[in-house]
């Protein structure tokens, strides 16, 4: 019985030691990016899932609107430097700055604000090299929404772990076009060679596919797997939002393994975008699920393919 206990003991200790331990409590995220009062995007949409998976998230917001400026009015405020600065400072004199395992960013609203976010990213890296900063370089889709020195700054400064663009968006800031996957891995390369580890894009149309596709490459690796039907005509702001954050989400719980956070990641968008079409609602409905691990055989395949 002793020795039972002992043995207990020790496989604690090594658990609280382990990169498992993340998973239960003392994980925090800290998110950049927009928050809207009606509909779902940008934090609005990042928060709830993250938590769903039991992470902290510490949400800062880059612009407070009435809703999405997808919609023909809106209103609100766009933050300045100094007020993302000061509740970053904030959180340092607290001391739970080490705390914080990821950064997440995604929409900006101003120069100011991009460069605020490389500030306080190479902060929090030399409080602990090891977090991961995933950067969605938010611009638009089909069309750009944000200012020109917005896209200028993406182009000079994608100095991210992880990025996520949407197709238009990788076109755009690697200036390469994706007609098929040998495309797709050369702008990955492209972004690589900048210093991204990991490069996502996302809502890949191959014109011969029936689907949409999520492809992923990392410096040995690349995948392809299939999202949703191109038929139904989806046009719902907030599923790059979504996407992202879920792939951070899952890439942390499983232990920064890439084939399984994106086939959570695809499966749990691919739901939601179900569940919105079925309800006629204009705003993604990422509160009808909840985001847990799935059984193997439920995920989408994720086809590992060659350079």
């Amino acid at each position: 019985m002793k020795q039972k206990k002992t043995n207990l003991i020790v496989s604690l200790k090594e658990f609280l030691k382990s990169k498992k331990c993340l998973n239960f409590w003392n994980t925090s995220i800290l998110s950049i990016q927009s928050h809207v009062v009606y509909g779902y995007v940008g934090n609005k949409e990042a928060v709830y899932p993250l938590q769903n998976m039991n992470f902290d998230v510490w949400p800062i917001n880059t612009v407070q609107f009435s809703n999405h400026t997808g919609y023909q009015k809106w209103q609100g405020q766009i933050f300045n430097k100094q007020n993302i600065v000061d509740l970053v400072e904030g959180l340092f004199a607290l001391g739970v700055e080490k705390q914080c395992q990821a950064i997440l960013t995604g929409y900006m609203g101003s120069l100011d604000i991009c460069e605020a976010v490389l500030e306080i990213v190479a902060r929090f890296k030399r409080t602990n090299p090891d977090i991961l900063y995933l950067c969605d370089p938010v611009m638009g889709n089909n069309r750009c929404f944000v200012k020109p020195e917005i896209t200028s700054f993406f182009k000079n400064n994608l100095q991210a772990d992880i990025i996520t663009p949407n197709q238009f968006e990788a076109e755009f800031l690697s200036g390469i076009k994706i007609n098929n996957v040998s495309d797709a891995i050369k702008v990955a390369k492209h972004f690589h060679n900048l210093g991204v580890k990991i490069v996502i894009i996302t809502g890949i149309n191959f014109q011969d596919e029936k689907y949409f596709q999520v492809f992923a490459s990392n410096a040995t690796k690349k995948y392809l797997v299939q999202a949703h039907n191109k038929e139904k005509n989806i046009d719902i702001a907030g599923t790059g939002d979504l996407f992202a954050s879920l792939f951070l989400g899952f890439y942390l719980k499983y232990e920064r393994n890439i084939k399984n956070a994106l086939a959570h990641a695809v499966f749990y968008l691919n739901k939601v975008v179900q569940n919105t079409l079925l309800s006629q609602q204009k705003e993604l409905q990422c509160l009808s699920v909840l985001y847990k691990q799935v059984n193997l055989a439920k995920l989408p395949q994720v086809m590992e393919i060659n350079d």
